[in-house]
């Protein structure tokens, strides 16, 4: 199987070819401010994306009939369960139009959807951020007319629990663990006997502040800045993800430059990154009250997994709590080749949009 895997996030578009579970090659295309900001919608950025791919394509000798499998990584859309979804026309019109919220990854489908058109061939999405598998009891918020909705990194989350369940010679479908994705958002999520019950919303201001956005605020606070006529709904939304966390108080998203300040002697720096450890860690705690003493493991990945200042802190938080194993990184572009991979092998069937 070779395989094309469409990653688009805000300033880049990550893609790779895939040969079974080998990489033949992998490239980050990255696009200036410059470059976007010509484009007013989201969805006018599609033929400057798709035209890039083809060139890389081109570069790295790779003929569009020679491919088997084309995913994209799935975006905002309406709730749905895990798995693997054939790109149709309602999920274009969901993500395209940004109906459910407007995020670079609403175009990995899109992209490879257009792209398989080329040769006749299926796309596909996997495991997009917005599976919902939660509890009805975890939905409830404490204000009726407001319902706590997941949106989290669930195709690295799942991805990590399957490779740590397979490392241990067990099925993922029997373990409690408990996953926390930190990057520049943070979600943290309760896999329970394969479905994920509980896990903070990682972009809307749930769940521990991050590198660029604040996770959960004091909700008084939050209305008397709404209404004090110094910013609109659009720069909240801002504030909220994209400049709050690490940016707020540092001003800078970079985790790396905060370990610098710390090295340097900036007690804001090493006050700030020891609160963002503090909250994970109060995460995860809060997540492991609630599986009643079953938990098999803790594991921890994505980006701030290879910050020793992040990573160093947190398991002495956390090391009296249960096995703690970290996978730094992301792996999205493998977790995303697996799933047609396994698709392909019979092991997983095609979900619908609907």
């Amino acid at each position: 199987m070779r395989n094309l895997v469409i990653n688009p996030g805000s300033t880049s578009t990550k893609i790779a070819v895939f040969e079974d579970e080998t990489v033949a090659f992998k490239e980050t295309i990255r696009h200036s401010a410059e470059e976007l900001q010509e484009f007013e919608e989201l969805i006018d950025q599609l033929a400057f994306r798709k035209d890039l791919i083809t060139t890389a394509l081109e570069r790295h000798d790779v003929p569009f009939d020679s491919i088997d499998g084309f995913i994209g990584r799935g975006g905002l859309m309406k709730p749905v369960p895990s798995g693997i979804y054939e790109v149709n026309a309602d999920m274009i019109t969901d993500m395209g139009t940004c109906r459910y919220g407007e995020h670079a990854s609403n175009l990995g489908g899109i992209l490879a959807k257009e792209l398989a058109d080329k040769v006749h061939k299926k796309a596909y999405i996997a495991d997009p951020v917005v599976v919902d598998e939660m509890s009805s009891v975890a939905k409830i918020s404490g204000l009726n007319g407001i319902q706590r909705r997941p949106l989290w990194h669930a195709l690295n989350q799942k991805a990590v629990a399957r490779r740590y369940a397979k490392s241990i010679g067990k099925p993922y479908s029997e373990l409690v663990l408990i996953v926390a994705h930190l990057g520049g958002g943070i979600s943290v999520g309760l896999h329970k006997r394969g479905r994920v019950t509980d896990v903070n919303n990682a972009l809307n201001g749930d769940g521990p502040f991050s590198p660029e956005r604040t996770g959960g605020l004091p909700v008084a606070s939050v209305y008397e800045l709404a209404y004090s006529g110094q910013y609109s709904i659009e720069q909240m939304r801002k504030l909220n993800h994209g400049f709050g966390g690490l940016v707020s108080y540092l001003g800078t998203n970079d985790a790396r430059k905060v370990s610098e300040m710390i090295a340097d002697g900036h007690v804001m720096a090493k006050r700030v990154m020891k609160a963002m450890v503090y909250q994970i860690a109060k995460e995860i705690g809060g997540l492991h009250a609630v599986t009643r003493g079953s938990l098999d493991a803790i594991l921890i990945t994505g980006g701030l997994a290879y910050n020793k200042d992040v990573i160093g802190p947190l398991t002495e938080y956390l090391d009296h709590v249960a096995p703690i194993k970290v996978y730094p990184g992301e792996g999205e572009m493998e977790a995303l080749n697996d799933n047609l991979l396994h698709m392909e092998q019979g092991l997983i069937s095609v979900s619908k949009y609907e």
